[in-house]
């Protein structure tokens, strides 16, 4: 069962056929919502919305530990992280859709790691490459089964948040090799690679970062959503892809 954690433009999974839904108690606190679980093409599949269901929780509120902890839980065999990125790179626009390989962690103050409790032996895990590379390949495949572009190979750069960042805070991440920015990448990253949990990311462009193209005397909020209910569109079209044939995707080749 795949799990599909929703941000930004993604708050509902309409093509989800809802069985039922479920609170699940963590020890580390409330997850951001109830868990949705049901059927996608037949296959079982289950929702939960980062934000919460009326999208009121910040990303540096988020209670990232047990969101994570409550799919471990249901022993998903992957999850799916849906998230609105802004464009650093030149040659991603609003509108694309862009499956990034590596982060960089700006983020501060969070909740990172199951590890730090009294008498938790410490746990250094490996997070040289912090995506899954099978899940990406399969993303990738439905993408292209699809017939829908899917930018591949981009570095995230998780920034704190709420407040959108500075045109000489996007200089900085350039120079320090992002390609894309968004505020909720980490931890929740890591903290699936801690369970050992498949995670990979769907990043949707929804403006270009401040001082940018479009974005280069501000960031226009009137124009972000029209463009993220297009793209979120087909980003339901190649989870729905990718749950439904999950068990007879052929191989195919990926880079980056």
């Amino acid at each position: 069962m795949l799990a599909i954690i929703g941000g930004s433009g993604l708050t509902t999974l309409s093509n989800l056929d809802v069985s039922h839904r479920e609170v699940v108690r963590t020890p580390y606190g409330e997850a951001s919502g109830a868990l949705v679980f049901g059927q996608i093409c037949g296959q079982p599949a289950v929702f939960l919305p980062r934000h919460g269901y009326g999208h009121t929780i910040p990303p540096h509120m988020v209670n990232y530990r047990a969101n994570m902890w409550a799919l471990h839980h249901h022993k998903v065999s992957g999850i799916i992280s849906v998230a609105s990125v802004g464009s650093i790179r030149g040659d991603l626009q609003p509108g694309d859709i862009v499956l990034p390989h590596q982060i960089i962690d700006y983020t501060w103050g969070r909740k990172s790691t199951f590890f730090d409790g009294n008498g938790t032996p410490v746990n250094h895990i490996d997070f040289t490459d912090p995506y899954d590379a099978e899940l990406r390949r399969r993303i990738l495949e439905a993408g292209e089964q699809l017939s829908i572009d899917v930018k591949v190979g981009a570095v995230y750069a998780a920034t704190q948040g709420p407040r959108l960042e500075t045109a000489a805070e996007i200089n900085r991440l350039e120079r320090d090799g992002a390609d894309v920015v968004g505020m909720t990448g980490m931890p929740e990253a890591a903290l699936a690679r801690e369970l050992g949990t498949p995670y990979a990311a769907i990043n949707v462009v929804a403006n270009h970062a401040a001082g940018r193209g479009s974005s280069a005397n501000g960031i226009h909020f009137e124009s972000l959503e029209p463009v993220l209910q297009e793209a979120m569109g087909r980003v339901k079209a190649i989870i729905e892809k990718l749950v439904g044939c999950q068990n007879n995707c052929q191989p195919l080749g990926l880079s980056v």
